[in-house]
């Protein structure tokens, strides 16, 4: 995408995904330092993550967050559910998003609930395959949905109208 999204327009709200204790052994003992995995969203199409490490987890967390709101995204979601089902894969994390019908819910693990949730997804199947690692699964989960396009786009891309679009 080549339109830069200004974070400090939107309302967005953060959700930390997931925090990690590292331990670095060193001559004395081991030290302790912390990661974190926050997903930020405004309910409406945007969706950004970010990972941040430090020493305290409140930094690691702060870190994320800042990180999480230069990566925001515009995704595009149909009347609360994702216009057509959508793979995507990072790693050995693979995700299969499909679209629901209105009252369904969000079917969907930790790491995928909360990106879906942030985006603004109100009903959606979908299913994690191969690693549940939350930094694969979260940025599959990404990957899948960067990749939708709305009807128009894919109407301009084929040379139809949209009125065509649907007819086929």
């Amino acid at each position: 995408m080549t339109d830069r999204i200004n974070p400090h327009e939107l309302d967005l709200k953060e959700k930390v995904v997931y925090i990690n204790r590292v331990a670095k052994v060193v001559k004395g003992g081991r030290r302790f330092s912390f990661s974190a995995i926050v997903v930020v969203g405004d309910g409406n199409g945007h969706v950004g993550v970010g990972l941040g490490k430090a020493n305290e987890v409140v930094n690691a967390i702060s870190k994320a967050t800042e990180r999480a709101k230069k990566e925001v995204r515009r995704i595009d979601i149909l009347n609360g559910t994702i216009p057509y089902q959508v793979y995507g894969k990072y790693g050995a994390g693979k995700v299969v998003l499909k679209p629901a019908s209105p009252g369904t819910g969000v079917i969907a693990g930790g790491a995928v609930r909360a990106i879906c949730e942030m985006v603004g997804i109100r009903d959606i199947l979908t299913k994690t395959i191969g690693s549940t690692n939350p930094h694969s699964v979260v940025k599959a989960t990404m990957v899948a949905l960067e990749n939708l396009e709305d009807a128009m786009t894919i109407a301009r891309n084929r040379g139809l109208s949209i009125k065509e679009l649907y007819t086929l």
